[in-house]
């Protein structure tokens, strides 16, 4: 099997040097990331500038573009064959509900599975230092394996989460749908010491709603959380009404 691994915290990591080390017991692993942290990149891709490619030793390569990139120059450039599986990850912080939507974790499972390769997203549902990457590891290791003997449907691919605990703790992993979180971002204004003004993207603590089935009800309590996403957004019910208004 070759398995194309990578994320949006850089390809220094501690999260992507995990994941790495553990999917090598399922097949050949080759790692193209980030040169850097690229996290909330979302599904964006690089056209109005060059990209460069740093080989750091045997199969890790280094990127100075987003994750998007990653999987595109992996796949289109990089690698000598198709791989048969791309896993993302592991990302340092939980890629929950509506945040689902910025992950350039994300999106770079969504990217690969654009391109007809099965895909994973996984994170680690922690922002402080952990120890547990190892853990979240070996989970990855486990629902690739699953994904590479049973195949995904036609444009899905898995978002996972992990909860931030050790193996003995962890309760079995849930399947689950995407939750919404309760809050509203803001924007801080401040002033620097020229008296220029400068602002700062950001919010509250993420405020999830703790609805059961959802990925932050599993994570809240120590289950894997295993949810399946689909590139189609498409509201169908909502087509029935635009049909009639008069446009």
């Amino acid at each position: 099997m070759h398995i194309m691994v990578t994320n949006d915290d850089g390809i220094h990591a501690p999260g992507i040097l995990a994941l790495a080390s553990a999917l090598r017991e399922l097949g050949e692993v080759t790692v193209v990331a980030p040169d850097r942290e690229r996290s909330a990149a979302g599904h964006s891709l690089t056209l109005h500038a060059p990209l460069r490619v740093f080989e750091l030793r045997e199969k890790f390569y280094a990127v100075d573009g987003t994750p998007t990139d990653c999987v595109n120059m992996g796949i289109h450039s990089l690698l000598s064959f198709r791989p048969d599986l791309v896993v993302s990850g592991i990302n340092h912080g939980a890629n929950l509900g509506d945040d689902i939507t910025y992950s350039g974790t994300v999106a770079a499972a969504m990217e690969a599975t654009l391109m007809g390769i099965p895909a994973i997203a996984v994170s680690l549902a922690t922002f402080d230092a952990s120890e547990h990457f190892p853990v979240a590891a070996q989970v990855a290791v486990r629902v690739a394996r699953q994904v590479l003997a049973n195949g995904l449907p036609a444009d899905t691919f898995l978002n996972v989460n992990v909860p931030n605990c050790s193996a003995e703790e962890l309760k079995s992993p849930l399947v689950t749908r995407q939750g919404r979180r309760s809050f509203v971002g803001t924007v801080v204004g401040k002033t620097d010491p020229r008296g220029r003004k400068y602002y700062w993207i950001g919010s509250d603590e993420p405020d999830f709603n703790d609805y059961e089935g959802t990925d932050f009800y599993a994570i809240n309590r120590r289950h894997v959380s295993v949810t399946p996403l689909h590139l189609d957004l498409t509201n169908y019910e909502t087509m029935k009404i635009v049909e009639g208004w008069k446009i």
